[in-house]
Parts: structure tokens; C-alpha cells; sequence
């Protein structure tokens, strides 16, 4: 089976990763890669949005599947196009993607189909959510409408940021065309985790928890980021709160799909926030979740390429899907300055000092002069497994040491 992956981060060094480790997988290309995808798949100079080409290249190397990693080509209809030209790809089609691709229509289809969430009112004129953003409470979330690579959403503590944030994005278009329509939401108050689910038109199956750590500083402090480090599974996914999960948002979201005749096949990041009042949705994602993916397809037993399949032929429901018992932890080394403003090009050393059984899933790096060098703000992800969260973090730490580039920052409090 020779197989593209679309993109060139963290998540798609996972989904790699995991592909070329199974037996019926004889190529892996990815468009465009990097420096650390290189190493188990062959690396090709196509942006992950150039979909015309990816076509071309798709038909001229007689690729059995396509697997989309970012949100972008999602959210252009990069599915749609291949269907059209008879091509296999996993992936949501572009009316599903809206569910990422439109903060208005997924809060729109939580609503409709009773599925807890935060309240919240849409916005597309300035002066009407100045007059109103009082009534929401503080703090209050406001969010970009459209795609923002995971930065449109902020958590603002008094009126004067929250003026100030409104002005970013509608007036100023921090986030571009993104920000021609806000979401205003009530805080909530609680724990954030986090479940990713294979779905397909009759199935949706979630796979191991993972909680995520958005915030740059330790102890949930500072600017949103993609994502410091995750550990799976989650410490706070019991029995009950599974069942709750299940019955309250993965069901409902499955039979609101077909009621609303959105032919779902992909993956579904579901953020959730666990509150007094029960868990409640934050977002929806239509793509594997980074650095979630790292800690998850660490884990994940069954052959992915095997599952990719069964959702596109919708058989999801007749493959049995296992994971290893370890537990997981992924840990982000980011560029100084990052999620503002940082520097790329520095030299990174260290990585051929690790230990055996950790795992360097590369996020933003490129080569350079035959030196490894950073390409991005979340640079690498140091990921280990082992009985405990608590001894995976140990093991990822400890190596941590060994690794150096000019600025890099990192949290030191994921899992433990």
C-alpha cells in the first residue's frame, strides 16, 4: 500500500510514524514534511493546500490513499476534489469540515441537537458586541469566527481586554478574514480535556483520552497556545464521566450528523470542558488534535491504516480497535518568544543522545547545511511511554536535559 500524508507537523510525524510501522504500508510520502518526517517517509515539495498538485502527484504515483492531516485543505474541500477525480482519501468533506472551519456553525449544531456547551451569541458588527459584552460575565471568551491555527480563541479577565480583543480581530483582522464574524461565549469553569473519535456515517468510536496543555507557562498560565505537551490517558476520564461523554456528546453529535445529512468520515477532535454542571463542548476540531496525536497513535495497537479504511468504506462499526496498556506523555520544546513573535534557524543539538525508547516527533524544523534547525514556534515533541503518566513524564524529562537550541522554553509540569 503506498500512502500521501498531507501537512508537515507534529501530527503528521505521528501519523507517519505509526504507518511505518505496519506491515501492508510499502511507502509513505508526505507533502510537504520536514526534517523529522524525513526519516520515515519520503518528503515532497507540495503545500499541503496546493490541491491541484497533490492530484497530480496522487494519480502520477499511483497512491492507494491519501491521508489529510491539517484543517486548512479540510476546510477547502480537498476531499471533495479527490472524490470527484475517484481518488481515495481519508477525511471529512467540506460541508462537515464547516464543524472547525466555522466557530458560529458548530456552536449552531450543538445548540440544535442539545449538546452541552457555553452559552454564546454571534457577532459581525463591533458596536453591537462592545454594547453587549458586559452581559456575558467576566472573565469571557471571545473567539474568531473562522480558521486562526489555533489562536483565535482568548479568555479575557476584565471590559477593557475584552474591548481591546474585539478591536483585534473585527477592526484590525489580527486573524484576517477569520474575524469578519466573533463568537462571544460565557467562561466555564473547570477541568479541560479532550477525546478524539474515528467516525463514519453509521459509527462513531472514541479513542483513549488525553488532556492537553494550551497555556505557554506552567500551572495554566499565560497565552493560548497549539499545545505544550499532552499525556494520555486523561486522570480525570472515570467510568461515569465516560458514560456521561458517550450518551450526552458522542451519541448526540452522531445523530445530529445524520439528521442533518453531514456524511461524516475522519476524525473528531471533541474539546470539552468538565464543569460543576456536567461536561460540556468547547470546540470541535474535524482532524487529528496535535499534539494529542502524538500521546494517542503512541498507544493505538490496530493498524491505523486499516482503520482509515474501514471508515471510508463505512465499516467502521466491524473492526476492533486496541491500544497498549503504557501510558503516554508528549512534552512541546517551543521557540523562544513563542506564541508572539520568535526567531527560526537556530542549530539543535542533543538528539542523537537520547534514550532508545523515546520518540522525537518533529513539529517545526528544517535541514540546513546538514544541521538540524528550528522551522517554527512548537519545535519538537519529546514523547516516551511507560506504566504511569507520572514515570512517562520522569523518562521525558530526564532526556529533556539532553537537548539544546538558543530560546527553547518548554513546560515542566505536564503529568506530573
Amino acid at each position: 500500500m503506498k500512502i500521501l500524508v498531507v501537512g508537515g507537523g507534529g501530527r503528521e510525524h505521528a501519523i507517519c510514524w505509526k504507518l511505518s510501522n505496519e506491515d501492508n504500508v510499502e511507502k509513505i510520502y508526505c507533502a510537504p514534511g520536514n526534517a523529522g518526517i524525513s526519516q520515515v517517509a519520503e518528503c515532497i515539495a507540495i503545500g499541503d493546500s496546493d490541491i491541484d498538485k497533490l492530484i497530480d502527484f496522487v494519480k502520477e504515483n499511483n497512491i492507494d490513499l491519501t491521508v489529510v492531516g491539517p484543517e486548512v485543505p479540510l476546510v477547502k474541500g480537498i476531499v471533495d476534489r479527490f472524490e470527484e477525480e475517484g481518488l481515495k482519501i481519508f477525511g471529512p468533506n467540506k460541508e462537515c469540515a464547516q464543524l472547525e472551519g466555522s466557530k458560529s456553525f458548530s456552536k449552531d449544531f450543538m445548540v440544535k441537537h442539545n449538546i452541552p456547551t457555553a452559552k454564546y451569541k454571534e457577532y459581525t458588527e463591533i458596536d453591537k458586541a462592545i454594547s453587549e459584552i458586559d452581559s456575558f460575565g467576566y472573565p469571557v471568551v471571545i473567539k474568531a469566527d473562522g480558521l486562526a491555527a489555533g489562536k483565535g480563541v482568548v479568555i479575557l479577565e476584565n471590559k477593557e481586554d475584552a474591548l481591546d480583543a474585539l478591536k483585534d480581530m473585527m477592526l484590525d483582522k489580527k486573524f484576517g478574514e477569520a474575524g469578519n464574524k466573533i463568537v462571544v461565549e460565557e467562561f466555564l469553569k473547570g477541568v479541560e480535556t479532550s477525546i478524539l473519535a474515528f467516525v463514519d456515517n453509521n459509527t462513531i468510536i472514541p479513542m483513549v483520552s488525553a488532556k492537553d496543555h494550551k497555556k505557554v507557562y506552567n500551572n495554566e498560565q499565560g497565552p493560548n497556545t497549539g499545545g505544550m505537551g499532552t499525556f494520555s490517558p486523561s486522570e480525570i476520564y472515570t467510568d461515569d464521566l465516560e458514560k456521561e461523554i458517550r450518551e450526552k456528546v458522542l451519541d448526540r453529535t452522531l445523530d445530529g450528523l445524520k439528521k442533518d445529512g453531514l456524511k461524516f468520515k475522519g476524525i473528531l477532535f471533541i474539546g470539552l470542558m468538565i464543569t460543576n454542571d456536567g461536561a460540556k463542548v468547547l470546540e470541535y476540531n474535524v482532524r487529528f488534535g496535535d499534539p494529542e496525536t502524538q500521546s494517542v497513535l503512541f498507544r493505538l495497537d490496530t493498524d491505523l491504516n486499516k482503520i482509515m479504511t474501514s471508515i471510508i468504506d463505512n465499516k467502521l462499526a466491524e473492526i476492533k480497535i486496541k491500544y497498549k496498556s503504557e501510558q503516554a506523555v508528549c512534552v512541546m520544546l517551543t521557540s523562544g518568544g513563542y506564541p508572539n513573535s520568535y526567531e527560526k534557524g537556530k542549530v539543535i543539538t542533543g538528539l542523537e543522545n537520547l534514550d532508545k525508547d523515546i520518540v522525537v516527533f518533529h513539529s517545526g524544523t528544517k535541514l540546513v547545511d546538514e544541521k538540524l534547525v528550528t522551522n517554527g514556534g512548537r519545535v519538537i515533541g519529546i514523547t516516551a511511554k511507560a506504566n504511569t503518566v507520572k514515570d512517562a513524564a520522569n523518562k521525558v524529562y530526564e532526556n529533556i536535559k539532553k537537548i539544546d537550541f538558543e530560546g527553547m522554553h518548554y513546560r515542566t509540569d505536564i503529568g506530573i
